[in-house]
């Protein structure tokens, strides 16, 4: 059985929180997850769109793109107009060509920070991944091979920072944990279970990785 559904059709059922779009926000640890699960939510929600965080983020400014964020496009979807981003190229350490977001009735932002204060007020929903930071990053690292050793050394010092002074877990909606036989969203530490309220859904198709 597939809850994935299920869960896209109480996301499409909020009001709009961003003009007319619904922004919804995946974050977590690196490592954690938050991108297949990203991935997964789009696609049960009819392929809505995806901001990847990592576009907008840079070897310079780690988590300090809240303001290229806001005026690229999050003020552009608020007007209900198409937002144009520059996208960061990670090996050539420069940002390349501008890339098109719709305001799509559903829109999924994905990455570490997306629950962060500045957007929170922007957000229909905040989802965490439920993985510890540890344990993240311990899957970060497999994934991204020895090469990348020495930036996981100095992203985790700026995640941990950047999660200390603006945490995300505390204001999530939801905690969607990924088990052997798929996820399941729980209510989150914001979240206050009410009949305008989803509780769980489990989706017990085995994830990709």
């Amino acid at each position: 059985m597939d809850d994935l559904p299920d869960l896209a059709a109480a996301l499409r059922a909020l009001p709009p929180s961003c003009g007319p779009v619904r922004l919804i926000a995946v974050d977590g640890h690196a490592g954690s997850g938050k991108s297949t699960f990203a991935v997964r939510l789009a696609a049960a929600l009819g392929g809505a769109p995806v901001l990847r965080l990592d576009d907008l983020a840079s070897h310079e400014e780690l988590f300090a793109w809240t303001r290229r964020l806001t005026e690229q496009v999050v003020e552009p979807l608020a007007r209900g107009a198409w937002a144009h981003y520059g996208v960061y190229d990670w090996t050539a350490r420069r940002f390349g060509a501008s890339r098109a977001l719709e305001p799509a009735p559903v829109v999924v932002v994905e990455g570490v920070g997306a629950g962060r204060r500045a957007l929170r007020p922007r957000l229909a929903r905040l989802f965490w991944m439920d993985r510890g930071a540890e344990e993240s990053w311990e899957r970060g690292r497999r994934r991204d091979g020895p090469a990348q050793s020495a930036f996981w050394d100095g992203w985790t010092v700026a995640e941990t920072r950047h999660f200390a002074t603006d945490p995300s877990r505390p204001f999530a909606d939801a905690l969607v944990r990924e088990g052997r036989m798929g996820y399941e969203v729980l209510p989150g530490p914001r979240n206050t279970p009410g009949p305008d309220r989803f509780i769980t859904h489990g989706d017990h198709r085995r994830p990709t990785r």
